[in-house]
């Protein structure tokens, strides 16, 4: 390949991580990686606010030590060498810069020598560009999808600064620095913004990098450069889709000497692909780094676990990038003898993960390193953490742990605030660990014991079978759960009977008024209370809230509900070859709190269809006041009066609404009026009476069938009236199985108006600088709070900035303490090639147009239109009536939109991986909900 002389200029890493699979040996407890959170003493936040003293402070702490080094004290502000930096002025050097500092300050680190400019000469640059005020403004309110007009207006930003001339006394300060590391020093010129390399965002590749410069006119020229390019369509884009603030974000731009390294490549501190702790991964190729980071090479790959390489691929380089003496890069050939060796020994690739667990442990996480290796030192040009890991639980003990998460089985996989995390930890029965702003549940034990672990694999399984699948991945290992005592031969435990209570209607109408009773006692009594009393009260009364949702009669009608659906779908296909019969059976079952919701929501409709000026009305709504403004309407007054009836009985729920600290419909009124001009455009008067009888029909006419021909078989007698029995149990029971959770919400909204009141009373008194500073504390905190009248608000700063990442990332089902995210798969080979694989709970095959919608409140639905979505939990069920089918991500047999499903007769699969993304909006697919697939047909 001819050479190309270039000035080398990366935007991206497309490193393809290629790796063996390594065999796993239980890691010794000495090993045990801790918790990845954000440590609280040195934590850099979004929007260029950090954790640390302002500029001028930390500039005057060093303005004499710095001025022995760097020269007179005007050029003090402008450059600081690496040395003098550590990673607390993040605000001052940038990320880049903060990290290269303190790396140079860990023993056995080596560092090449160099400077960075400061965010002050950012700033005096950016002071004397015309219109750049404006032009940020109108930046921060554009929609990150909007990629036309960011282009146009960030390469606007980018032309200004780049004919800003460079202020005399900065280049005099880059001059200076520059001579001392020697003035025709090779060096790299790397962008180094203020939100950049954080421990929540890494913004790798987001702006300019630029190698083998030489001079300080080129030098200057790529320093602008750099400057400029905090204003790239990609940076911008990340910024707006992270809430960062472009206005706060500042850019610093670090010079180093260059390294001409005989290899180079990355080291990541946790296996990137498995997320295990316990790795290190290694890619390697010959030259400069950029070959690597470019995707130009396919570079050597190592696995190192206990200090010993346990996997290893030597890739094919084909090409290296060479430092030219003049200044530049190019491409060079690899001779065919070279392609095929290893850029590292064996032995250097341990030293290597050594030197990357020294880093991690002096920053307190993973790091994604960048290293140089020249003659046999090795050199460390950057170090970040690594973004996308899913934070570990920690039980705090040291010892195995297999975490299964919660939001999968609560249809809830989003992140929650700590007011929410704190609040369902004390609501559920088992132990609960936090992690990612999520919840999970060890189950180590129950897998490990033989009397037991048929039983987890059985429960998890039948919910969701790529729980159970990763879970026995992880049994089939035989290498991390730890092996039980002899107890020989477990047999596997019988399916469990139907629960031993009688069939009677007036058990559940007993159980529901008992229940109302309670919670309109609470809200009786929580109004009067305030401070700490509140908190106190709050704890005590979710005692009585566990009182009735373990209540052993409870339990016992909807597990005998779901014990009949599985006795019924097994025995019956046994009998008759009817596959998931119960689903028919199931439809309009009394007492279904959550599928009545979405009927009422019907009557809603009803109401306003006849009042044209008040559907025009909601048509531009967009404040939740708008309910005050309806009695001006014609038949406004009606529609108020509808909407608020429905909304005494269910304005309790939400999306997400297990995390209290989410807006609940009677708070937030405006994310059901999309629904209702969906229903009032979609549907006739009276339709949701009409579909609840349809679907009551349907299901006795489906029994009458299935007794008839149970009766033609021998035994048939007998079958047909074990079978009825069955069928009265399931309709009898199975409405309750919603009951409890919207008992849980109910109970949740009068806790929620309690704390908001206080919460205004700590505003008044400026305890808190806003009402919803409270959803950052935990029940125990704010008890604290309230009683001390004081907050931290740097730790509210800090759990904001932490909850934007976890909104990020997305939860494993299983992960293990050595932070292995296991994944499970669906082992099955009776689907068509292509299809989507999922778990089938709700019977039928529908084709239609796919919808695929991550939030209610932008859900404009047709008739025949398909649901595809991340997880339904009740506050969807509105939604069903509009829909034919439904496809989700998470999900199970027994979660609440696979019971409305049924309830509705809409045929659903749920647990399809990556559905919202695999599947377009607006797709033509269908769902086969009997066998558990979809197909996409355009």
């Amino acid at each position: 390949m001819p050479a190309s002389p270039s000035t080398t200029k990366h935007h991206g890493r497309a490193t393809a991580l290629v790796r063996a699979n390594a065999s796993r040996s239980r890691a010794s407890a000495s090993s045990r990686p801790t918790n990845d959170a954000p440590a609280t003493s040195k934590v850099s936040l979004p929007g260029g606010l950090v954790s640390s003293p302002p500029v001028s402070l930390i500039l005057a702490r060093r303005k004499r030590r710095r001025s022995k080094v760097m020269g007179t004290q005007e050029h003090a502000a402008m450059v600081l060498d690496v040395h003098e930096i550590d990673e607390t002025q993040v605000a001052v050097v940038g990320g880049k810069g903060a990290h290269l500092g303190e790396l140079s300050r860990i023993e056995g680190v080596q560092v090449p020598p160099g400077f960075c400019v400061t965010t002050d000469a950012f700033r005096r640059m950016l002071a004397s560009a015309p219109s750049i005020d404006d032009r940020l403004e109108r930046l921060s309110r554009l929609d990150p999808d909007d990629r036309e007009a960011i282009g146009t207006l960030s390469g606007e930003i980018r032309q200004i600064l780049e004919g800003v001339a460079i202020p005399e006394d900065v280049a005099a300060a880059v001059t200076a620095a520059l001579a001392r590391l020697g003035e025709q020093t090779a060096c790299a010129v790397r962008s180094s913004a203020t939100a950049e390399d954080l421990p929540t965002a890494s913004f790798a590749g987001q702006q300019d990098t630029y190698l083998n410069v030489v001079g300080s006119a080129a030098i200057l020229t790529r320093i602008s450069r750099c400057w400029a390019s905090l204003f790239t369509e990609r940076a911008v884009t990340y910024r707006l889709r992270n809430g960062f603030d472009h206005g706060k974000v500042q850019m610093a731009v670090v010079v180093q000497q260059l390294v001409v390294p005989d290899a180079s490549g990355i080291l990541f501190t946790a296996d990137p692909v498995t997320s295990d702790r316990t790795v290190c991964t290694v890619e390697a190729s010959f030259g400069l780094g950029e070959a690597l980071v470019s995707g130009l090479v396919n570079a050597d790959s190592y696995t190192v676990r206990d200090g010993e390489v346990v996997a290893k691929t030597v890739g094919s380089k084909q090409l290296a990038i060479r430092a030219l003496p003049a200044g530049g890069t190019e491409e060079q050939a690899i001779g065919p003898a070279q392609q095929e060796q290893p850029a590292l020994t064996d032995a250097q690739v341990v030293r290597l993960a050594r030197l990357g667990r020294r880093i991690e442990a002096h920053f307190g996480r993973p790091q994604d390193i960048e290293w140089c290796l020249a003659g046999d030192r090795f050199q460390i040009v950057q170090s970040r953490p690594i973004t996308t890991l899913f934070p570990v639980p920690d039980a705090g003990d040291g010892e195995n742990h297999v975490y299964v998460s919660v939001g999968h089985q609560q249809m809830m996989t989003d992140a929650m605030k700590p007011l929410g995390l704190s609040l369902w930890q004390l609501t559920a029965a088992p132990r609960m660990h936090e992690a990612g702003g999520r919840l999970f549940v060890d189950v180590i034990q129950g897998l490990a014991s033989p009397a037991t672990r048929d039983a987890y694999l059985g429960a998890l399984g039948t919910s969701d079978p790529l729980i159970g699948d990763a879970l026995q991945t992880l049994i089939d290992r035989d290498d991390f759960i730890p092996s039980p005592p002899d107890e020989g031969p477990a047999a596997a435990p019988p399916r469990a009977a139907p629960a031993p209570i009688e069939t009677d209607p007036a058990i559940v109408t007993e159980l529901i008024e008992r229940s109302r009773a309670s919670n309109a006692a609470l809200e009786r009594d929580i109004r009067a209370l305030s401070g700490t009393t509140l908190l106190d009260f709050i704890v005590a009364d979710v005692q009585e809230l566990k009182r009735i949702l373990f209540d052993p009669r409870s339990a016992q009608v909807y597990t005998g509900a779901m014990d009949a659906s599985g006795w019924l779908n097994e025995k019956l296909r046994e009998w008759l070859g009817e596959k998931n019969a119960a689903d028919t059976l199931t439809q309009s079952v009394p007492h279904n709190v959550t599928a009545e919701m979405g009927l009422a929501l019907l009557d809603v409709a009803d109401a306003i269809r006849p009042h044209p000026e008040v559907v025009a009305f909601l048509q531009k709504v967009d404040d939740d006041g708008f309910l005050d403004e309806l009695p001006a309407l014609a038949g406004g007054t009606e529609a108020r009066a509808a909407i608020d009836a429905f909304l005494d009985r269910y304005g309790m729920r939400c999306v997400g609404e297990i995390d209290i600290t989410r807006p609940r419909w009677s708070e937030h009124p405006t994310a059901l009026v999309p629904v209702i001009l969906g229903n009032v455009r979609n549907f006739a008067p009276g339709d949701g009476e009409r579909r609840f009888e349809q679907g009551r029909q349907e299901a006795l006419t489906k029994a009458d069938e299935i007794l008839e021909r149970l009766r033609a078989l021998p035994d048939g007698e007998q079958k047909a009236a074990e079978t009825e029995r069955m069928i009265d149990r399931v309709r009898t029971f199975m409405g309750y199985r919603e009951y409890p959770k919207y008992f849980i919400v109910t109970r949740f909204l009068a806790y929620k108006r309690a704390l908001m009141a206080e919460a205004d009373r700590l505003v008044r008194s400026e305890v808190l600088r806003a009402r919803e500073d409270l959803f950052f504390l935990t029940l125990q905190e704010l008890h604290d709070v309230i009683r001390a009248h004081e907050v931290d608000d740097q730790l509210i700063d800090q759990r904001k900035a932490a909850f934007r990442s976890y909104q990020a990332l997305t939860p494993p089902r299983v992960i293990t303490s050595d932070g292995e995210v296991v994944a499970g798969t669906y082992r099955r080979d009776d689907a068509p090639a292509g299809a989507l694989i999922g778990l089938p709970v709700s019977s039928g095959t529908i084709e239609g147009r796919a919808r695929v919608i991550l939030d209610i409140a932008q859900a404009e639905l047709e008739p025949g239109d398909i649901l595809v979505t991340a997880h339904t939990d009740p506050s969807w069920s509105p939604l069903f009536v509009a829909i034919t089918g439904l496809v989700t991500e998470a999900g199970g047999l027994m979660t609440h939109g696979a019971v409305i499903a049924r309830e509705y007769g809409l045929p659903a699969v749920v647990g399809v991986e990556r559905a919202t993304r695999l599947i377009r909006d607006g797709q033509r697919i269908r769902v086969h909900g009997t066998d558990g697939y979809v197909e996409l047909l355009s």
